[in-house]
């Protein structure tokens, strides 16, 4: 059995080697990343679990209760599931976290490619390819 110091050192070089993980990696391993924590200090990049959901730190802050990931979305986006091909469509809330030209989409029953970059509509309005 380990000391909790040996295991609190541990979890701290597991933190470090995660970090260099790829989105696609980072969310299959989504344990390796500590959850959210509403005093911590924040870099970009940095990732957390909130949620049940794995978030990447979008600028350096230091956090608030109210700068959670799911509600402060200039701050923080989710790191999605590489394996799904068709995504439900969510509602981008702003730039950071649009969808990029070629992205694919399940909307209302159809399958949607996008044909801009940083698309922020709904798929059948404006820059939505139906596939």
């Amino acid at each position: 059995m380990i000391s909790k110091a040996r295991a609190r050192r541990l979890r701290h070089l597991i933190e470090e080697a995660a970090k260099s993980l790829s989105d696609a990696d980072a969310y299959e391993g989504a344990e390796l990343f500590p959850k959210w924590s509403d005093s911590a200090e924040y870099f970009t990049d940095d990732r957390v679990r909130y949620g049940g959901t794995l978030y990447k730190c979008l600028q350096d802050h230091t956090a608030q209760p109210a700068w959670n990931p799911a509600d402060a979305v200039s701050l923080w986006v989710r790191v999605d599931d590489p394996s799904i091909e068709w995504p439900e469509w969510i509602q981008p809330t702003g730039s950071t976290d649009a969808y990029p030209m070629g992205a694919k989409v399940s909307y209302a029953g159809k399958h949607w490619i996008s044909t801009v970059d940083s698309n922020v509509w709904t798929p059948g309005t404006f820059g939505w390819d139906e596939a």
